[in-house]
């Protein structure tokens, strides 16, 4: 089986690539890949150099909270993801709100439910545009100050491995969904349970980071922000369509009770915390360590601004490309008077 999903045939339509992106790679070509990238996400490279990148940033999202009194959560969550993924992919010479907004706009809910040719059409011309304009504005001009000056980063790894721009651009995609896109959402959904839940907010600010790590998985485990994956057969054949959300709310698995939220939970053996929704095998998500420290390190910081309280909850849609929610608009206030 081959990996499917993710705007796979979108991507493989944008033209001839010379290397496929790591996400469709299989075998032994993935294994290498995987083998050459994993020092940008191994756990000691997540602790000693993303941690103090992901403390700096939430540090500047918690000082612009204290100032301004308000702010939305998936915002903040979206604007710390594309920070900490910019650094680490290397997209580091554009606007990076910017950015934010062509990526979202590509993997956006509008591309991915339309009907008929003619929307399809559409859809695909817009995620033309949507890749070009990506290119030109944020891709290449990394690309040039990585060949002039290489950092320890995925495109100076990429540019060091022979990969074309148009090669470098798609892989470049491909980060972005995984480590921009995605990752709002889990901070924006385990932040709405976590002020939504007095006890829950108070068990994990008194806890070790070993312990909010759990809460965060175990929440995570009860709403995977990808909700099914997708396989294709190498021959002839069905494909497979993997239900993540049914798998991690499987008793004989996860235990009893499998869709309450409870960090306490006794799982079957070589049954992770966040169950299936980081995946599994060999295309298993690279950057779930990166993901967790992310949502560990500023959910804390968040949760501890006295009179910190959600005066709105997000708005719930669905997004058929990672067959997961999307959350809008969550609301969140300093109330003065609890100072």
């Amino acid at each position: 089986m081959r990996q499917a999903g993710f705007k796979a045939e979108l991507i493989k339509r944008s033209g001839s690539l010379t290397r496929p992106p790591i996400l469709f790679l299989s075998g032994e070509a993935h294994r290498r890949q995987r083998a050459a990238t994993a020092r940008f996400f191994a756990p000691r490279v997540v602790e000693e150099q993303h941690r103090p990148l992901i403390e700096n940033q939430a540090d500047r999202l918690i000082d612009r909270l204290n100032q301004d009194g308000s702010a939305k959560l998936d915002a903040m969550a979206l604007d710390l993801a594309v920070a900490v993924a910019a650094e680490i992919v290397g997209l580091t010479q554009s606007d990076r709100p910017a950015m934010a907004r062509r990526l979202d706009a590509f993997f956006s809910v509008g591309a991915a439910t339309r009907e008929g040719w003619l929307a399809r059409l559409s859809a695909f011309l817009q995620g033309q545009w949507h890749m070009l304009h990506f290119h030109f504005a944020d891709v290449r001009p990394a690309i040039a100050a990585r060949r002039m000056a290489p950092r320890q980063d995925v495109i100076s790894h990429l540019i060091a491995e022979g990969y074309c721009d148009r090669d470098i651009l798609v892989e470049c995609f491909t980060y972005g969904a995984a480590g921009m896109v995605t990752t709002r959402e889990f901070i924006t959904m385990a932040g709405w349970h976590l002020l939504d839940d007095a006890a829950l907010r108070a068990r994990f600010l008194a806890v070790d980071r070993q312990e909010r790590l759990g809460i965060l998985e175990e929440i995570l485990r009860l709403e995977p922000v990808v909700g099914y994956l997708y396989r294709s057969p190498v021959e002839d054949g069905p494909p497979l369509e993997l239900d993540i959300r049914s798998a991690n709310a499987d008793p004989g698995a996860v235990g009893a009770c499998p869709f309450n939220l409870d960090p306490d939970r006794q799982r079957a053996d070589r049954v992770g915390g966040a169950g299936m929704s980081f995946g599994d095998g060999e295309h298993r998500c690279p950057g779930a360590g990166v993901a967790l420290a992310e949502a560990e390190i500023f959910l804390r910081r968040l949760l501890s601004v006295p009179g910190i309280k959600l005066v709105q909850a997000p708005t719930v849609g669905w997004n058929p490309l990672v067959t997961g929610y999307e959350l809008r608009d969550c609301r969140m206030a300093i109330d003065k008077g609890a100072v």
